[in-house]
């Protein structure tokens, strides 16, 4: 394959055009604000893209972790949430020079389909407050997502929730008909377009920084670190899970040399290092930027790099437009992001391989959604154990009843004479 820097230049535009409206999403749902969004995808896309051990993957503000941020923002303030960030770098640096990345490689598939499905409804719930155009009260995604409805059902107000619930099905729409066209941000363009012209009473972004702001190191002294030592445990975990698994897909889809998994470590680690001092949200690899990163044909880091200064770009040129974007429109795209992060056909056969997964998927999505993250893989790790050593047990007997039945074969076959 001959390698130019116009391919990757190409896919890098193709990257930025989808990950702008999720960046912008994912900072606003994570409680931190627009700006975080861009500054998370901005940096950490940069140096994991330089220090990662993929070279076609794309790094930035997730789904799976604006469900850890969410309650940190909400008890702690944006502060707290840079901390855990910083923490959690720590943390995978530790990880990459402890051998972890090996380790990760035997959690059960159904664990992280499980692990996935539960993420999909999280972000899902999340995103039920900003679409009614209410604000969540509560650190719970499930009691905040039930308050805004109940305030709603109260006083329905309905420009918001048009906005979310059609930018969502059109995106969806758009996926299956024309999956090449740039669904998210046409979306966002037509739903700013829409609020300006008729001039609806809807929430915006509001303003956002036309460049990188330096925040420098977070305020420690300043922050209680043993209640946040659990919440970025739970950040680090996810980020090797999502930044392994994530190269493992890339891996899959191009024809590239195979990813270096302790270096992935190291990339993901500087990413959360780097991020929080400029003002970003944790970060991990995206497979879903990753995916279209690929498909529009990356060849070498530089497609990655080029996404993350297009970004920049973008917010330095056109800040005031982005400004005007709606939350909702921007609800409506993560309802949509979630809903596409469910394989059915993929989950549909993965328990068709065994009846174990019919428990272990619902079990680990089921904690996911009442549990801490890093408890949630636990449990699935552990409900997959218990069950594949009950298997193998049930296994054992059946074969030792087998072998009893064909030694009687055998003996009475042998005796048959002295028996009659």
């Amino acid at each position: 394959m001959v390698r130019t820097p116009r391919a990757d230049l190409i896919a890098g535009l193709s990257v930025a055009v989808v990950a702008l409206p999720l960046a912008l999403a994912f900072g606003v749902s994570s409680g931190v604000g627009a700006a975080a969004g861009i500054s998370t995808a901005i940096v950490a896309g940069i140096t994991a893209a330089l220090l990662g051990g993929s070279r076609v993957q794309v790094s930035g503000p997730t789904g799976a972790m604006t469900v850890v941020l969410i309650p940190i923002a909400a008890k702690f303030g944006p502060e707290a949430v840079f901390a855990v960030g910083f923490m959690a770098g720590i943390i995978l640096l530790v990880l990459t020079f402890s051998g972890a990345a090996h380790a990760m490689r035997y959690i059960p598939a159904s664990v992280i389909e499980g692990f996935t499905l539960g993420i999909a409804f999280l972000i899902g719930l999340q995103q039920i407050p900003m679409a009614l155009g209410i604000k969540g009260d509560s650190s719970s995604v499930v009691l905040s997502a039930l308050h805004a409805v109940r305030h709603w059902l109260a006083a329905p107000t309905y420009a918001n929730i048009t906005i979310a619930l059609g930018s969502a099905v059109f995106i969806l729409i758009i996926a299956k008909l024309r999956p090449a066209l740039p669904a998210g941000i046409i979306s966002v363009a037509a739903a700013t377009a829409v609020v300006a012209y008729f001039k609806l009473d809807v929430a915006t972004v509001g303003s956002i920084p036309s460049s990188l702001n330096w925040n420098g190191l977070p305020n420690f002294a300043d922050l209680d670190l043993v209640p946040l030592l659990i919440p970025a445990l739970s950040v680090a975990g996810l980020a090797a899970i999502e930044g392994l698994l994530c190269a493992s897909v890339a891996d899959s889809m191009a024809d590239l040399t195979p990813h270096n998994p302790h270096q992935e470590l190291l990339g993901q680690s500087a990413a959360n290092l780097i991020a929080p001092l400029f003002g970003g949200v944790p970060a991990t690899a995206a497979i879903a930027r990753t995916a279209v990163n690929v498909r529009s044909g990356a060849q070498s880091r530089l497609a990655a790099l080029s996404h993350s200064l297009i970004l920049f770009l973008c917010v330095a040129i056109a800040s005031n437009l982005v400004s005007q974007i709606p939350l909702a429109v921007l609800a409506g795209v993560l309802v949509a992001t979630a809903i596409r992060m469910v394989d059915a056909r993929k989950l549909q056969t993965l328990i068709s391989e065994t009846p174990h997964h019919l428990v272990i998927v619902p079990a680990t999505a089921f904690a996911t959604l009442f549990l801490d993250l890093v408890e949630a893989v636990t449990i699935g790790v552990l409900v997959a154990f218990v069950l594949s050593a009950l298997q193998s047990r049930r296994n054992r007997e059946a074969g030792e009843a087998e072998v009893e039945v064909i030694e009687a074969a055998v003996y009475h076959a042998i005796h048959q004479d002295d028996l009659e």
